[in-house]
């Protein structure tokens, strides 16, 4: 009993030492960054001390170092106990799976009973988790993103984010293709979103043509410039790779920055024709939307309007590279990425295969940048910077490169936190690092780090002792 006490002790102590050096290294970081600001409103600049602002970050790093260390420390008790846990509680789910699910509706009607006016959350949330239950986590995510208009029609602010977060997810798994099935790290490929948005743009406003003609213009071109930033780099790899690409994104902004006479330059362009439903506008006149299906002028139907569109382009590009990764120019993509040595060795073009990578991922960028061109109304090159680049990047690491669903969960995430974080902008960037760095800790390989093989066997088959070195089949 005295030797358990004794190591129980020096786990403490250790961690308390841990978080002790953790504290003092804080202190020494945010002492400028957090515990002065410079303060002009009373006269000259001066430093203002926030000791309360710098004890609290100092404290939280002291205490989230202690908590960490002591996990560490007893990471095998922890394991054991979790997943006896999480055994019992999936025991018990899948036993009384259909209980649980008559409770949820049973819950549903008493909650639309004293709350009628919240009936399409409800109906959103019901329909969600039961098609959860029976088909998936996949399905459940779809019905969801199905019905979101359906629950939030009288919120633009909602489905607005709700937009971003599938314009993020389109654009995730556009580069999830060069990234997470190719293994070719694109720090540039905001430059093919911006292709996209620009192409759609200049058509549009010179040549008049709706936005259903522009958007595979749009792709086309970005997949040009796809394979334009494929040619240079065949022969690279690693941060060599990633340094041109970055290149490469830097220089389609300044072209864009610098083109006046084409783009307009900084300036951008404004007044870009908006998308309509087939030749339909979305404005109050006779020939509008609402009057063509005797309904009642609301500018929230355009807003549901492009949320569809746009969920209908990232399921486009989700089922494209899903059957993309089944055909032998995704097998080749997924050897490539595990060895390009051994790619080149069983005979596989590695030349055509990095260009049907950037290519095809390049498109679903310029696809995004189209959609994006639209909505907005105006582009300009501030909306295509190197941040950018790396937020996408971000959600295809955190997600897990080659998962489509981690992706699509980190983007929601990611997005999602940044509209929720708004108010506290001083700290929003620190609370991503964290995030970030915590995500890297624990979960090295992404949030969703399973990928399972595009082929495999289905069943055991014997081999023919002569084609064995030892002599058995």
């Amino acid at each position: 009993m005295s030797a358990e006490i004794a190591e129980k002790r020096s786990v403490v102590l250790h961690a308390l030492k841990d978080a002790l050096i953790a504290g003092i290294v804080a202190f020494g970081l945010f002492i400028l960054l957090l515990g002065f600001i410079a303060d002009d409103s009373r006269g000259p600049l001066r430093p203002v001390p926030r000791p309360v602002l710098l004890a609290t970050a100092v404290g939280i790093v002291f205490v989230g170092r202690f908590l960490i260390s002591l996990i560490y420390y007893n990471a095998a008790a922890l394991r054991y106990y979790l997943g006896v846990l999480w055994t019992a509680i999936a025991t018990l789910a899948r036993r009384y799976k259909w209980l649980l699910v008559a409770a949820m509706f049973v819950a549903a009607a008493v909650w639309i009973f004293f709350s009628p006016k919240d009936w399409q959350l409800i109906l959103i949330t019901v329909a969600t988790i039961a098609v959860g239950v029976r088909f998936g986590f996949s399905a459940a995510l779809l019905v969801f993103a199905m019905l979101f208009p359906v629950a939030f029609y009288g919120n633009p602010y909602y489905l607005g984010v709700a937009i971003i977060i599938l314009t993020y997810v389109m654009l995730g798994w556009g580069l999830n293709i060069v990234v997470g099935l190719a293994g070719l790290l694109d720090l540039g490929y905001v430059a093919f979103y911006a292709v996209g948005a620009y192409s759609y743009a200049l058509i549009a406003q010179h040549y008049d043509w709706s936005f259903w003609v522009c958007l595979p213009l749009a792709g086309i071109f970005a997949a040009f410039f796809g394979v334009l930033l494929g040619f240079p780099v065949l022969r690279l790899r690693g941060d060599y790779l990633a340094i041109v690409t970055l290149a490469f994104g830097e220089i389609v902004r300044i072209v864009l920055l610098n083109w006046v006479s084409f783009t307009n330059g900084p300036n951008g362009i404004g007044s870009i024709p908006r998308a309509s439903f087939f030749g339909i506008p979305f404005n109050p006149e006779p020939n509008g939307f609402a009057a063509t299906f005797g309904l009642e002028f609301d500018p929230t139907h355009r807003t549901v309007f492009l949320f569809y569109v746009i969920l209908a382009l990232a399921l486009i590009t989700n089922w494209v590279t899903i059957r993309l990764r089944k055909l032998p120019v995704g097998r080749a993509w997924e050897a490539l990425r595990e060895d390009e040595i051994a790619c080149r060795s069983l005979g596989i073009n590695t030349t055509n295969t990095k260009l049907t990578a950037f290519a095809i991922g390049a498109m679903f960028g310029g696809f995004a940048g189209a959609f994006f061109a639209t909505r907005q109304g105006f582009i300009s090159p501030d909306s295509f910077t190197f941040p950018e680049s790396a937020l996408i990047l971000a959600i295809v690491v955190l997600g897990g490169m080659g998962s489509q669903i981690g992706v699509a969960v980190a983007a929601t995430v990611m997005t999602a936190s940044f509209e929720l974080f708004r108010e506290f902008e001083q700290f929003r960037l620190v609370i991503f690092g964290f995030a970030m760095v915590g995500i890297m800790v624990w979960r090295p390989r992404g949030l969703v780090s399973t990928r399972y093989p595009t082929v495999y066997l289905k069943e055991r088959k014997t081999i023919s002792v002569e084609h064995v070195a030892e002599g058995r089949g």
